[in-house]
């Protein structure tokens, strides 16, 4: 064989040994970094045009890199592939609202097939940040505020990306928990609890996931860059973790070249967006010089070289092919179906009668399609958008305000032909008033545009669309409500309505899917992945920091008095006094009720729980029993929480499909670290000996069944 490396009977790591010893020094620089192909002039011949690309080295039979932004399905910036649309998801919120980890693993699944399809292998998905701050302005593409919740459906995604013979990444490590000035922001907290809450989300990902690539974040994290941190980087992914992928960087995060790479750093990406190219030039003369080993670059590419051969971009390179939008807009439709969540059915609202004679359907342009979120993550439909909307801000240079081309005026008319549905876009609240009180009830929907580079700016609805709400619901006591958010809201005319339904970005086919739920042909199925504040000042921050002022300049005073925010030569720093207590664990150590909490969710039928068995020792073990005592099929999620160090945490959960009076046995075992607190000293995980309160329910905060079980002590490694 002239390419021994091409023999797939040999493991990922030997076959990278033996290509890595075929390359020239300048070859293993090529490897390490990479622009971003729509900014060259002319672009690469092999480039697919996503957001970045590696170069190839044919000579060895290594293919380049095409690598495209893909958190929600395969986006087109600024669309430079003309034409080319893609299978929207829904958002991350809403994926992270069905807790289906199968699903999870379809819908990356999907993905990877269409990143296929389109000439790519590499595909820049997978984001596990905990969502700390509700108004951040990338929250919708994210899993929510639990790391064991998180973790899981993170590493199922990536999995089933790379079923698919692609890389996938994980993103963005770690602790981007605001957009507002992510490039200067130092996010600061103490490394037990952060290990405890967004590196342990990380890990469970990874261990579940496996992903070729970590990709590096914009901010620094404890005063250093994230890409220049070798307590991430290093310590803790590569020896901790055992981790043996490499770590990209994120689109201009790369601040220097023989700190990021002795940090553990292994490539550069979308080099334009840089001061300057540092993995380039800077990188061949520092090993030349010696200020970087030789071995320390050998790692580099050995890394990027064993992840393409174990998820088998060199065995099965990418070739353009024709795309079933069909059959993947089934998989985002019941994704939009599963993470649909109700909020409130007073009077049993919902599901809608067929019987209703007229309906006002308002606002939300509800009659051309659903909202989507911006930035890197944005999908361009197949087809046509429903609409396009300019946008100011920073976000307005390079995107949109798109909805897909599903709109839930049309799919409600085709699922009720015998009820006349009236359409007001909202404008006016005195004239969606004066046609509620015409109709047998009234549908509001409700938008909030999020993107990527600016966070939202409160936790209101904009556009004075909670006076529209409102004015509506004063017309007609049977008004429903179908929030299109990126993130929780707070909801004024919460009991002026008589219905609320979180639909998020539903995605492809989320008219349907919104439609389907509504006329009670899908039992809502969705829980909460993030508690819902009943105001700002149920925040650990009320402000985000530099959301107002900006980032502070050199020389500047950061204009605040707040203790969280401390100035630090020219940049700011950020203390998360929360530490590992995000969401409902905040709202549990301050003793508050939140407006809705963690986990909750309604459904068209009702569960019962009984029959609770516990087991302790080294884990605990739940053993209980689910009932569907009301009249139709319908999930249950079930979730088990223990008290540990004084605070309530997730441990595990049941989804559980039951059909009406059916009872089923579940089985839940948590995961030990999830029992026990990080200890700097040993270092590793330390499960205190002694009794451990258990409560099993729907949410954070209703508890079904409750008991205790006794934990023996025990230390697990890092």
């Amino acid at each position: 064989m002239t390419q021994p490396w091409m023999n797939t009977a040999l493991s990922a790591d030997e076959r990278a040994d033996l290509l890595v010893a075929q390359l020239t020094l300048d070859d293993m620089i090529s490897l390490v970094h990479g622009p971003m192909p729509a900014l060259c002039n002319p672009p690469p011949e092999d480039a697919a045009m996503g957001a970045g690309y590696i170069l190839g080295i044919p000579r060895l039979g290594i293919p380049p890199l095409n690598e495209t932004d893909a958190s929600l399905g395969i986006a087109n910036p600024r669309r430079v592939r003309a034409g080319d649309g893609a299978t929207g998801l829904p958002s991350g919120l809403a994926l992270a609202s069905s807790w289906d980890i199968d699903l999870a693993y379809e819908a990356g699944a999907m993905v990877g097939s269409e990143a296929r399809d389109k000439g790519f292998n590499v595909l820049l998905g997978g984001g596990a940040n905990l969502t700390r701050e509700p108004r951040c302005g990338r929250n919708f593409e994210y899993l929510g505020e639990d790391p064991l919740l998180a973790g899981k459906l993170a590493g199922a995604g990536i999995k089933g990306a790379q079923s698919n013979q692609i890389v996938c990444t994980l993103k963005h490590f770690a602790l981007n928990d605001q957009e507002t000035c992510r490039h200067v922001v130092d996010a600061r907290i103490d490394e037990a609890a952060l290990r405890e809450s967004d590196l342990l989300a990380f890990q469970i990902a990874i261990e579940d996931g496996d992903p070729g690539s970590i990709m590096c974040a914009y901010n620094k994290v404890n005063g250093e860059w994230a890409g220049e941190n070798e307590f991430l980087l290093t310590q803790v992914l590569k020896k901790d973790w055992g981790y043996r992928g490499w770590v990209m960087s994120d689109w201009g995060a790369v601040h220097s070249t023989a700190k990021a790479v002795m940090a553990g750093l292994d490539q550069e990406s979308g080099e334009q967006l840089d001061k300057q190219v540092y993995f380039g030039a800077p990188l061949k003369a520092a090993v030349e010089d010696g200020e970087v080993p030789f071995e320390r670059l050998t790692d580099m590419v050995h890394r990027i070289l064993r992840s393409l051969f174990l998820h088998g971009v060199f065995d099965a390179p990418a070739e353009r092919r024709e795309t079933d939008y069909a059959a993947n807009g089934e998989v985002a439709l019941k994704a939009a179906e599963h993470g649909i969540v109700l909020l409130k059915n007073q009077n049993s609202v919902l599901p809608i009668s067929r019987k209703a004679r007229r309906i006002a359907v308002i606002g939300g342009h509800a009659d051309q399609g659903v909202l989507s979120g911006g930035g890197s993550s944005q999908v361009i439909p197949v087809g046509a958008p429903g609409l396009e909307l300019e946008v100011g801000g920073v976000a307005g240079a390079f995107v949109k305000v798109t909805y897909h081309s599903s709109s839930p005026l049309r799919a409600m008319e085709a699922e009720a032909p015998q009820t006349q549905f009236m359409f007001n876009d909202g404008s006016d609240p005195a004239a969606a008033a004066d046609l509620a009180r015409t109709c047998d009830l009234a549908i509001v929907f409700a938008t909030q545009w999020a993107t990527e580079a600016e966070d939202l700016p409160s936790l209101s609805l904009p556009d004075d669309q909670d006076a529209l709400i409102s004015s509506v619901a004063r017309a007609n006591s049977r008004t429903i409500v179908v929030l299109e958010t990126g993130t929780p809201v707070v909801m004024p005319w919460l009991d002026q309505v008589a219905g609320v339904l979180q639909a998020w970005y539903s995605g492809t086919r989320g008219g349907e899917a919104i439609s389907r739920v509504l006329f009670g042909e899908v039992n809502p199925s969705g829980r909460l992945p993030i508690s819902f504040p009943r105001s700002v000042e149920d925040l650990v921050r009320p402000e985000i920091p530099g959301l107002i002022f900006g980032p502070p300049i050199e020389g500047q005073t950061l204009p605040t008095t707040r203790p969280d925010v401390q100035q630090h030569k020219g940049r700011f720093s950020v203390e998360h006094p929360e530490g590992a207590d995000v969401g409902y664990r905040w709202y549990d150590r301050q003793g508050s009720t939140p407006l809705f909490p963690f986990g909750f969710g309604l459904s068209y039928t009702d569960f019962a729980y009984s029959a609770l068995a516990l087991t302790g020792g080294e884990t605990i073990t739940a053993k209980f029993e689910v009932t569907n005592t009301g009249t139709r099929q319908g999930i249950e999620t079930a979730q088990v929480y223990a008290r540990v160090a004084g605070g309530s945490r997730l441990i595990g959960w049941a989804r559980v499909s039951l059909k009406a009076g059916e009872s089923r046995h579940v089985t839940v075992t948590a995961d030990p670290r999830l029992l026990a607190t990080y200890d700097l000293g040993v270092p590793g995980w330390r499960i205190a000996p002694g009794a451990v309160e258990v409560t099993i329910g729907p949410d954070a905060q209703r508890a079904s069944l409750a008991g205790s079980v006794v934990l023996a002590e025990s230390l697990i490694a890092p």
